[in-house]
């Protein structure tokens, strides 16, 4: 009977490699499934038409300009930016506005402006009969 334990009890001198190979095609499956999931962009397909594209706006915008310090500064076509207090650029918007309907205004403000200040310009531009307020992200100049 001590001829039989001594079989049983006999070690195996080599690697069980089975469970590696689970833990691989779990890792496997992991990133076939997350890889499509890191594409960044979404693919659509775009209904088609027959239309003709947008005539594109040639007009230069009008720029506000609104420093960390508050100040206004008004931009009108291809003119040097002009500093102006609130109640002249409405009066100045609203003159320009009126007699070219179809400019873009934007507003552009330095990073550190208070958001009070920004609003208090838009609305200037609203009471001057500007339909729509674009925000420009491009830096201010400091060289005023």
């Amino acid at each position: 009977m001590s001829i039989r334990l001594r079989k049983r009890l006999k070690l195996k001198n080599e690697i069980n490699v089975v469970p590696y190979i689970d833990v691989m095609l779990v890792l496997l499956i992991i990133f076939m499934v997350t890889a499509p999931l890191l594409n960044l962009g979404v693919d659509i397909e775009l209904p088609q038409a027959d239309a003709k594209p947008l005539e594109q706006q040639r007009d230069e915008p009008v720029m506000v300009d609104v420093t960390a310090d508050g100040r206004l500064f008004l931009t009108l076509r291809d003119a040097e930016p002009e500093e102006i207090e609130a109640g002249v650029l409405e009066a100045k918007v609203r003159a320009f506005v009126g007699q070219n309907p179809t400019t873009p205004v934007f507003i552009r403000a330095d990073a550190t402006v208070d958001y009070g200040t920004v609003y208090q310009a838009m609305t200037v531009l609203q009471q001057a009969g500007v339909p729509r307020v674009g925000m420009v992200s491009q830096p201010v100049k400091d060289a005023r």
